[in-house]
């Protein structure tokens, strides 16, 4: 096992809403990114991936409020570090978040320079505009991008190279561990591949130590993460290696996932395409006992009323559900 860069251990975050009603959107997740790995997490819209990547930063302004867990980045335990010290000495260098739609929340009238001065100058205040700029001409283009780009505006750039700088502004200081939220998303295919091409250049080249990489479609985390959770209703319900994922997935809502996504790529599907049935539960008042209980085809009484642990079956895998491997496999139709 190599060097963790981020350890996180039953971490639990939960909204309050205006009638003070909790919402538990993630609840006890616990994991570990390894040096020079990257971590894919996977689920459907609401499940609580988002949730979990502001969560992973340890960033809770209400209604987001921290409840349990701990949080380690290389060494440092960042649970309970007020706001402003985690903006000030943790976003940017330790951990990167890059949100869903990033880029359309650049603002017009600035360059894209003065984005990059935003970053550096929120760490060290002392910095010169000529060291910023320097920074920032070397990292563009040790990451393939036209460095005249950082004299431009935002709507000046296409949807995909936008895209790509919004990641090299957040990867500038080098953070350790990069967090993408669906960061291929409303792209054409050919932007979506240079996003992807882009990210793992970031891997290669050493700007960053680890990646999570969270996107609603488990099949493109194959060619992007070494390793998948998938995540539902606040729950992680499966981990595995991203082959074993998405070729031999164990968790009913992890094969329903792969079952209801087309899948361009050769190979990556052998089953026609199926909507999972019903939909998530309301996790203001959760079910007792297995949160896919209601949509899942091999349910059982017992899935109903007990609360399902994530059962470690080794090598690093796990999934949440009282069916053996063998039951599952044997009800999925394909050999162990």
């Amino acid at each position: 096992m190599g060097k963790v860069v981020l350890d996180v251990k039953g971490l639990t975050t939960k909204y309050i809403t205006r009638f003070r009603e909790d919402v538990y959107a993630v609840d006890h997740v616990s994991l570990q990114v390894e040096e020079g790995k990257s971590l894919g997490i996977a689920g459907e819209s609401g499940c609580g991936k988002s949730t979990l990547a502001l969560s992973l930063m340890g960033y809770y302004f209400p209604p987001l409020h921290y409840m349990s867990g701990e949080i380690v980045i290389d060494g440092r335990n960042i649970t309970g570090m007020k706001p402003d010290d985690v903006r000030k000495s943790i976003l940017g260098t330790e951990i990167a978040y890059i949100p869903q739609a990033a880029m359309n929340a650049l603002n017009p009238t600035r360059r894209i320079i003065n984005f990059i001065e935003d970053v550096v100058l929120a760490h060290d205040p002392t910095e010169n505009k000529k060291f910023i700029y320097d920074l920032a001409r070397a990292s563009f283009e040790t990451l393939g991008l036209p460095a005249d780009v950082l004299h431009k505006y935002p709507v000046e750039l296409s949807g995909g190279m936008k895209q790509r700088t919004v990641i090299a502004v957040s990867v500038i200081l080098r953070p350790k561990v990069l967090i993408a939220d669906e960061p291929s998303s409303a792209l054409d295919v050919t932007s979506q591949k240079m996003v992807i091409k882009m990210l793992k250049n970031l891997m290669e080249t050493g700007f960053i130590k680890s990646m999570i990489f969270i996107t609603h479609e488990l099949p493109l985390l194959y060619n992007v993460t070494d390793d998948i959770m998938v995540m539902y209703a606040g729950q992680i319900v499966e981990q595995a290696t991203a082959r074993q994922a998405v070729f031999d997935p164990l968790h009913p809502y992890s094969k329903g996932l792969m079952g209801s996504i087309i899948v361009p790529e050769s190979g990556l599907r052998d089953v026609k395409l199926t909507a999972i049935p019903g939909a998530p539960p309301n996790l203001k008042k959760p079910p007792m006992g297995c949160r896919f209980a209601e949509r899942c085809k091999y349910v059982r009484a017992e899935c109903r009323v007990m609360a399902i642990p994530l059962y470690e079956v080794g090598g690093g895998r796990a999934y949440r559900c009282i069916l053996s491997e063998e039951t599952l496999r044997e009800a999925y139709g394909r050999a162990a």
